[in-house]
């Protein structure tokens, strides 16, 4: 085998042991296999498992045998060399994959700035740094639309087994991402003077975020807001400017906490059946449609954020209920 072909084998073959943490002995024997492979690549038809091959770990220089006998055809170093280095360096990517992948399982949790890089079918390609998220459907916002090189603030929502190995899996969609950009904008979170309780989100059209602070002179509510707004519109912006957000103050009342959780209604009464767990609420006829929302989606988000299933009727619903209940006694 020429000189500077086994000097491009040491090189490599050092380069793995020593930079990558790959196990030398490992990395032979995958090399034999390929060399073995490439063998029967040129001699098809015969009984691969009768032959075995052998590498020099100082030179690369690589030998095939059938049972004890040296059957290395004529110019098979070249072919060798070239298929070492290509097991290396595929071994080499490997590592490093490997070893981006773990660093970004530390990192499983958290919010990343990204960019979109391409797309795949239905899912997107993000760009977060040092290697690809993937953003699947599900975890996308369902009205947001995505366009190449667009910066996105995205979730880093788990790793999992995909078709070509381990996929960096990103979410829009997460009540983390909304968690995330909270402790981004908002110091009071960040130091944790300001605590989430509570998140529900449904992406694209609204969410409602529960906030607590056992810290007297500290407003919760007011801290996630912002002066005139600013820091849960910068949240908003990340949003695509979409999706609505109702910050909720937090109370281990449950009345007050159900109450709270159907802003923007606030002439409410509240009675709790805790053995049911359900919230029986009777609003005033003009916060009727604000406590109930769109299709119902306030009602939900706040049975929801509260554990409890609301049940809401309107106060003339219910003084028209009480007379007519009077009539029927008398």
């Amino acid at each position: 085998m020429p000189a500077v072909q086994r000097s491009e084998f040491a090189l490599a073959l050092n380069q793995v042991a020593n930079e990558r943490g790959v196990d030398v002995t490992v990395v032979l024997d995958t090399v034999k296999n390929a060399i073995l492979a490439a063998y029967r690549k040129d001699h098809p038809g015969i009984e691969i498992e009768e032959y075995s091959a052998t590498l020099n770990p100082s030179t690369g220089e690589a030998r095939i045998f059938h049972q004890d006998q040296d059957v290395t055809p004529p110019g098979f170093g070249r072919i060798a060399a070239q298929t070492a280095k290509q097991v290396i360096l595929q071994k080499i990517r490997e590592k490093e994959k490997e070893a981006i992948v773990s660093d970004y399982r530390t990192r499983i949790g958290t919010v990343i700035n990204g960019m979109v890089l391409k797309f795949q079918g239905l899912n997107v390609i993000v760009d977060i740094g040092k290697t690809e998220g993937l953003m699947p459907p599900q975890e996308q916002i369902p009205n947001e639309r995505y366009h190449l090189n667009q910066r996105l603030t995205v979730y880093i929502a788990e790793i999992r087994e995909g078709i070509k190995g381990e996929e960096i899996i990103v979410s829009r969609a997460h009540i983390g991402l909304l968690e995330g950009l909270f402790r981004r904008e908002v110091p009071e979170v960040a130091s944790g003077s300001v605590i989430i309780k509570g998140i529900v989100r449904e992406p694209g059209n609204r969410a409602k975020v529960a906030v607590y602070s056992n810290q007297s002179g500290i407003d919760p509510v007011g801290s996630c807001v912002g002066q005139k707004g600013v820091r849960v519109q910068n949240v908003i912006a990340e949003l695509s400017g979409i999706e609505r957000i109702d910050i909720i103050q937090w109370s281990d009342s449950p009345k007050i906490f159900v109450a709270q959780s159907l802003s923007p209604a606030k002439e409410t009464r509240v009675e709790i059946n805790e053995e049911e767990k359900v919230a029986n609420v009777t609003v005033s006829a003009k916060d009727l449609s604000l406590a109930i929302g769109k299709e119902g989606q306030n009602a939900r988000l706040a049975s929801r954020l509260t554990g409890y299933r609301i049940e809401i009727r309107g106060e003339e619903e219910s003084e028209d209920k009480e007379v007519e209940e009077t009539a029927n006694a008398a």
